[in-house]
């Protein structure tokens, strides 16, 4: 090299050492500043992870004027490999709009909704339109590969062949460790093809790593006894080390042995209850949990999602997800196979590279549907310039998914005023909760209606668990992302440390169920334990019910969700407390979100006694290098502090909470108090705690007992009163009164609005009210002033004492079930209503749990069209929080009634000139309608009703 070269080269070193040392101290405030040399590690030494390495790159680029290769983010391990790099890199390419994609990915049909394992979607989609363009790789400059499905069948084949070939059994778990690409989507099917289940597991972000990499799988690998990895060629030979230690490991093979394995494939025909797949929720724990998941739990997943988002062949979705995550995998892939969707694929290192790589192939691929977690759409705001956006356009995205990761109300209102002027709509944005455990959805807000954010009072919040709407000015008000609705088929409810569901507006932990859940862990029957509760499955979150739809507040569980991917503290609090200097058994670590991004930040909190400064830059080191070694990734921040620091249980288990929430407030830095102070404050703040906690449990039993003590008080009286007293209007006038006096009596304000609406008392009309809960009854006979006939089931005439009960009240009953019977039925209630008697129906035919408004029966409707008489539609609100479905347990809280306008069928028929069918469907619309804008609950329509 000449002198001049050298020169240069020195120059450019000692920039590059100059960026570097200023990233590492935005990112680590407080730390002291590292021994910084060209053979640093950037990960151990400078704590520098994927994510600040791409800061690092967007920097060294824009200093140097430089196009650097994004392979690098996978090779880079000193700033010496960066500076090569640098000195062998070319100017930037001049910025140029990208021309929209004319491929076509061909004909397609329906989606294969016979199909009852994934195995029997591919070959349906073989059958059907074998050579329709199902996964197209991503490009800069060129249209990359693709796959069709004649292609991946046959790449899976041939995989498949590879498998059994080396002794593969069925039901034997095989493991893919594979970056993103074609010999992906071979494996996942040929472990099927071949009989075996899949088991993903991410790949070594650098290859320098391969070797620790492997040694956090092998917890993996031993649970599920894997019998075969699939792998890169660069990683076999440091896999082999693996073979020693995970006994039932007989196989490490890439896909280009596979495939060139002769012989003949015996395909697996699977069941719809084989497991079809294990989901590992973290590689990083001492006790992995595989996630079992079956075909019918995917393709349950799969319909319901695609039915939520109105999934169709011409969807286009763009993903750089991982597919070694629920998202990128089951989302992003097998849903756009199920529907026969273009999947546009780039690698994750692609994305992060250059954040607007995603949006230009949206851009130049038509793209309508995609996701991230939080920190992708972050990331976006944080990388993206105008003159990268110059000709961009977004309009054809319809969905943005948001998951995988808190929601910050922030990242969601930002992208979308950034993104505006391209194109984005903001109600494209739309923020989902799910997890791995219910394959990876669950909940999903109404199709187009963008997002909500919910502000509430914070000190109710954090004192009682209540979400209370806060004041418009409030500016100390909490905000939480609405993130849906329960998916068709699927239920999610809040309950109480003691498992009693609470009603809306109040904290608590989630629970699930529905035919996407898991049957539980592989393996793993304490964890599978912990996961039931009878057959709801615990989430492991916290959150709250608002209008129907889940408000995700934390995480009851202790894990750490980061840049998208999930950390256990516990192993790596328990190899920390191993380093010298470092107190056993006093390590916390914990996340704390960041309140710039919205993101989790990784936090080391550990005791010491050291107080010299250099042998607190020594254990820092320690820390972050073993931190690297286990879970792959350095920590944003390790705090050493004196013994005594960390708060723990009386049992000695550490508070992570406690110890988050003293570190976001600062009192860390606060010399320590003596143990016994220390002592006496926690206790008498763990106290106060525990008073307020049994105060409200208390009284929530005690309002139990009350409310049935006084209906079991006066539902005799009132039977005895309805069946003794001669006249009818005695009789109601007497129910009217007792329902008053319970109302009072229990504390429950009832507020009724439109009685004005309600017809003169000589018109019959048919009144029509959702039902949420076996109140609606007494509630609309304590609010109406008038008389009416219920219209009941038949079933209720079984029972002597309701059937006496509602005879004297001159109930219709009706038959549900034969169809002949209840049209006779019909015609008798339509003749009740001629002769001037007012009728009750509960159109919904039933009420559940799931807060919601189902879809109308039309009996109601067609009596009021054959007898002329006005519907009346009624909302009631506020009885499925006090007493829920399959729940015994009353809670206190405020009911309303309103009462809509009177819709007239002859006005109607006359003014659209409809016959008498379209006139009831036209009726049962118009009163849904109207009860849904009152009723405070989603609409349900969707659901069919289990009568």
């Amino acid at each position: 090299m000449s002198a001049a070269g050298a020169d240069k080269a020195a120059d450019q070193a000692a920039a590059l050492l100059a960026i570097i040392r200023e990233l590492a101290a935005e990112l680590h405030p407080g730390r002291p500043p590292p021994a910084l040399g060209l053979d640093s590690a950037l990960d151990r030494d400078l704590g520098l992870d994927s994510l600040a390495r791409v800061e690092l790159l967007t920097r060294v680029e824009q200093r140097f004027g430089i196009a650097l290769p994004e392979q690098i983010l996978g090779t880079i391990d000193t700033p010496r490999d960066l500076l090569r790099a640098m000195l062998s890199a070319g100017a930037p390419r001049a910025a140029m709009v990208p021309e929209i994609s004319e491929l076509s990915p061909g004909e397609a049909r329906a989606a294969p909704h016979s199909a009852r394992t994934l195995v029997e979607v591919l070959n349906w989609h073989v059958t059907t339109h074998p050579d329709r363009r199902h996964i197209q790789l991503y490009q800069d400059q060129s249209e990359g590969a693709f796959l069709s499905y004649r292609q991946l069948k046959q790449g899976a084949e041939a995989v498949a062949t590879g498998l059994q070939q080396g002794g593969l059994e069925p039901g034997e778990p095989v493991a893919i460790m594979l970056p993103t690409g074609i010999d992906y989507f071979f494996s996942f099917f040929g472990i099927l093809l071949a009989g075996g289940i899949p088991v993903p597991i991410y790949p070594p972000a650098r290859l320098s790593q391969i070797e620790d990499h492997m040694r956090r799988h092998r917890g993996i690998l031993a649970n599920c006894r894997a019998v075969t990895l699939i792998t890169v060629p660069e990683a076999k030979a440091v896999a082999r080390l693996l073979k020693s230690q995970v006994e039932t490991l007989r196989r490490l093979v890439t896909v280009a042995e596979l495939r060139a394995a002769p012989g003949k494939l015996v395909e697996a025909v699977p069941k719809e209850q084989d497991i079809a797949m294990l989901q590992y929720t973290s590689g990083s724990t001492g006790n992995p949990k595989g996630v079992v998941l079956t075909h019918a739990n995917l393709l349950a997943n799969i319909r319901v999602m695609g039915e939520a988002i109105r999934a169709d062949p011409t969807d286009v979705f763009v993903s750089w997800l991982p597919l070694y995550h629920d998202m990128g995998l089951i989302g992003a892939w097998l849903g756009s196979l199920y529907y026969a969707i273009l999947l546009v694929l780039m690698s994750p290192l692609a994305f992060l590279a250059r954040p607007q790589r995603w949006l230009w192939a949206i851009h130049r691929y038509r793209g309508t549907l995609s996701a991230a977690p939080n920190f992708g759409y972050e990331l976006c705001l944080r990388k993206l310039e105008d003159r990268e956006l110059e000709g961009l356009d977004l309009s054809s995205w319809r969905l943005a998914f948001n998951g995988a990761e808190a929601v910050s109300p922030d990242t969601v209102r930002r992208f979308a005023e950034r993104l505006r002027p391209y194109g984005f709509r903001p109600e494209t944005m739309t923020p989902v909760y799910g997890l791995a455990e219910s394959c990876v959805g669950l909940a999903f807000p109404p199709f187009g209606r963008g997002p909500v954010i919910d502000r509430i009072q914070r000190d109710a919040f954090t004192r009682s668990a209540r979400a209370v709407p806060a004041a418009a000015d409030d500016a100390t008000a909490l905000r939480f992302v609405a993130c849906g609705q329960p998916l068709p088929g699927h239920q999610i409810r809040v309950v109480d440390p003691s498992g009693r569901e609470l009603p809306e507006r109040m904290e608590g932990e989630i629970q699930f169920r529905g035919p996407s859940a898991t049957s539980g862990y592989y393996r793993n029957a304490e964890a599978t334990r912990a996961l039931f509760r009878g057959d709801w499955l615990d989430a492991g979150d916290k959150g709250y019910i608002a209008s129907g739809e889940l408000f995700v507040t934390g995480r009851t569980k202790d894990i750490i969700v980061r840049a998208g991917r999930n950390i256990y503290p516990d192993e790596l609090e328990h190899a920390l407390g191993e380093i010298p200097g470092i107190r056993k058994g006093c390590v916390a670590v914990f996340g704390s979100t960041d309140p710039a991004t919205g993101t989790e930040r990784l936090v080391v909190l550990a005791e010491t006694r050291e107080t010299d400064p250099l042998s607190l830059d020594r254990l820092r080191n320690r820390i972050v290098a073993t931190t690297t070694d286990i879970i792959g990734t350095p920590p944003d921040d390790v705090a050493l502090k004196p013994p005594h620091t960390i708060l723990k249980t009386s049992s000695g288990k550490i508070r992570r909470a406690a110890s988050r929430e003293s570190y976001e407030r600062g009192r860390l830095r606060r010399p320590a108090r003596a143990p016994w102070w220390q002592i006496t404050r926690l206790a008498v703040a763990g106290l106060g705690a525990q008073l307020r906690r049994l105060r409200r449990r208390t009284t929530e039993g005690l309002y139990a007992a009350w409310a049935w003590t006084l209906y079991g008080l006066m539902a005799p009286a009132v039977w005895l009163g309805v069946v003794l007293l001669p006249r009818a209007s005695w009789r109601w006038s007497f129910m009217r009164g007792a329902g008053r006096t319970l109302a009072r009596a229990s504390g429950t304000p009832l507020r009724v609005q439109g009685l004005e609406h309600l017809p003169p008392p000589g018109r019959a009309c048919i009144l029509v009210a959702n039902h949420a809960s076996y109140l609606d009854g007494y509630v609309l006979v304590t609010a109406l002033p008038r008389e009416f006939s219920f219209v009941a089931k038949v079933e209720f005439k079984q029972s002597f004492i309701i059937r006496i009960f509602l005879r004297r009240i001159q109930a219709e009953f009706v038959e549900r079930f034969d169809k002949q019977k209840g049209i006779s039925d019909a015609r008798h209630v339509a003749g009740t209503l001629r002769a001037g008697r007012s009728l009750l129906f509960f159109p919904e035919g039933t009420f559940t749990r799931r807060p919601g408004l189902l879809r109308f029966f039309l009996g109601a409707f067609v009596a009021a069209v054959e007898a002329g008489a006005p519907v009346v539609p009624i909302a009631i609100r506020g009885t499925r929080s006090m007493l829920r479905s399959d729940s015994w347990f009353p809670r206190r809280g405020a009911i309303s009634v309103t009462v809509g306008e009177p819709l007239d069928p002859r006005e109607i028929k006359a003014g659209a000139k409809i016959d008498d069918w379209t006139l009831a469907l036209k009726l049962r619309d118009l009163a849904r309608e109207e009860i849904l804008r009152h009723s405070g609950e989603p609409d349900l329509a969707h659901e069919r009703a289990d009568i």
